[in-house]
């Protein structure tokens, strides 16, 4: 079986065979085309320039300094007198720079070992927690060194006004009793009691009797010893039961502050009776205790004797 080619075709073929061959023609110049400029022989390296330094004629570090070329005529007339020679002119050579040149410094590089990095690093973590331990460890004491003035300072204006109250309070007392004191003595002094009369007999029975007072320990101070007791006696011939609260230190001293007349468990008010058993309370002593400022009370039981 043939293929039959249209007229169109057989020209497109012809135009495309046509064009093929000019193509193959142009590529297979362009590939000869560098033979025409090839130097045969090839050229080779460049030559080194020498200077022979010949000195009747050089001078100066200039290489390739054209040289000089001047024509003497054919004939020379020589003068009669002949110029005296002059001195050649020294050519001094080129003297080498005096200073030496500095070789160019490199960076130095230096390792350091990874452990000795990390001992280093742990040290001044060690160094600064101990500088932030002791500023902390500072600050604490500071505050609580204002913490305990602080509360010395409240401590001792409490007391301050404990003793100014109780002070008050002693005086009011000591003025309502002698309000409702019964002695009326024929002294001068205004002050409750018998002052004894002016005019009375020296061989007097009454003259003698006094008012003992016992006292005996109760409350807190129950299981503290007792060092020193003075006995009381009181010259107002009055009986009566008496109860003073008071307070204790640790060594065993009385607070004279806090030594006062208490009505629970007296049977009188009498500001005799009051103040004496008070002077003699202030004089009581006890023995050392673990307690600081323990509390309690003494009753004075008062007789005629």
């Amino acid at each position: 079986m043939t293929d039959t080619l249209t007229i169109r075709e057989q020209e497109n073929k012809r135009k495309g065979q046509l064009a093929g061959g000019i193509m193959f023609i142009l590529l297979v110049l362009l590939l000869l085309l560098p033979l025409f400029w090839y130097q045969n022989p090839p050229p080779g390296q460049e030559g080194i320039q020498v200077n022979l330094g010949i000195p009747d004629i050089g001078m100066g570090e200039e290489l390739n300094a054209p040289m000089a070329t001047t024509t003497q005529p054919a004939e020379t007339s020589i003068p009669e007198t002949q110029p005296e020679p002059q001195p050649e002119p020294e050519v001094t050579p080129p003297t080498k720079s005096a200073t030496t040149p500095t070789p160019p410094t490199r960076d130095v590089v230096t390792t350091e070992d990874p452990n000795a990095i990390a001992i280093q690093k742990k040290k001044q973590q060690e160094a600064a927690d101990a500088k932030a331990k002791a500023d902390a460890d500072r600050k604490a004491s500071e505050a609580e060194a204002e913490r305990k003035r602080q509360a010395d300072a409240a401590a001792a204006e409490a007391e301050a006004k404990r003793k100014a109250q109780q002070a008050a309070a002693a005086a009011t007392k000591d003025q309502v009793g002698g309000l409702f004191s019964s002695g009326g003595g024929g002294g001068t002094t205004n002050k409750p009691g018998d002052g004894g009369a002016v005019d009375g007999s020296p061989n007097s029975s009454a003259i003698g009797s006094k008012s003992f007072g016992s006292g005996t320990i109760g409350g807190g101070l129950g299981n503290r010893g007792v060092s020193s007791s003075p006995q009381l006696v009181e010259n107002s011939q009055k009986t009566g039961v008496v109860v003073i609260s008071l307070c204790v230190s640790a060594d065993g001293k009385v607070d004279p502050s806090s030594v006062k007349f208490t009505q629970r468990g007296s049977t009188t008010t009498d500001s005799q009776l009051v103040n004496a058993a008070i002077r003699n309370a202030k004089q009581w002593g006890f023995t050392r205790g673990n307690v600081d400022n323990q509390c309690g009370t003494i009753t004075y039981n008062f007789k005629v004797q």
